[in-house]
């Protein structure tokens, strides 16, 4: 049995408090460190399934905004307290981008999105730092002035590129890995808070 395979901690801890997967403390500690989700607000989770992340994002709202789950698997089976919205299908498809516009722009957008693996570190780095860009392209379009954003990372040398264009784009930005990250993995989080005002149109 492998290390990953293995009920640690926090796979023990997620059980045990109801959450759907043990991701949700990567989660919890980007919150009580930067205050990412406040009650009241409308946000998004890109690559939502199985839901642990969904799950924590209504409990930080206290029922007073929603939450929107975007993902091409469906959501785990959990009972949801509060307003919730999945969407199940590809978030970058026009499709998906219009049902998103009933509640969109977003306060905030969370992703804990990762590609397929082929076992290729060098593929599967290229193809995670393709979806980052993809996802930072998304909040960038969908979130609201003054808005908060984060997204896994995983460390190949491009994310730098990554960090360095969000520096341009919100008040603050930073770096966290949680300690619910396995030590094994090369995981990390972006943060950006306080997206800026885009005054590009008006100054062109």
């Amino acid at each position: 049995m492998s290390n990953r395979s293995k009920p640690d901690f926090y796979t023990q801890k997620a059980k045990k408090e109801g959450y759907m997967a043990r991701s949700v403390y990567k989660l919890e500690e980007i919150q009580n460190k930067t205050k990412l989700i406040k009650p009241g607000d409308t946000v998004l989770d890109i690559g939502a399934s199985p839901g642990s992340w969904t799950q924590y994002c209504l409990k930080l709202i206290k029922g007073k905004g929603c939450v929107v789950g975007a993902d091409l698997k469906p959501l785990g089976n959990f009972k949801a307290k509060g307003t919730l919205h999945f969407i199940q299908g590809d978030v970058f498809s026009g499709e998906v981008r219009g049902s998103l516009s009933q509640w969109g722009p977003f306060d905030v957008i969370v992703s804990d999105a990762a590609p397929s693996t082929t076992g290729n570190r060098l593929i599967d780095t290229r193809r995670s730092y393709n979806l980052i860009e993809q996802i930072l392209d998304f909040a960038l379009e969908w979130l609201k002035p003054g808005g908060n954003f984060t997204v896994k990372v995983f460390q190949g040398g491009d994310e730098t590129e990554i960090f360095d264009r969000m520096r341009g784009e919100f008040s603050q930005v930073k770096k966290l890995k949680p300690k619910a990250v396995r030590k094994e993995s090369f995981e990390y989080y972006l943060i950006g808070l306080g997206r800026l005002q885009q005054d590009r149109e008006q100054n062109p």
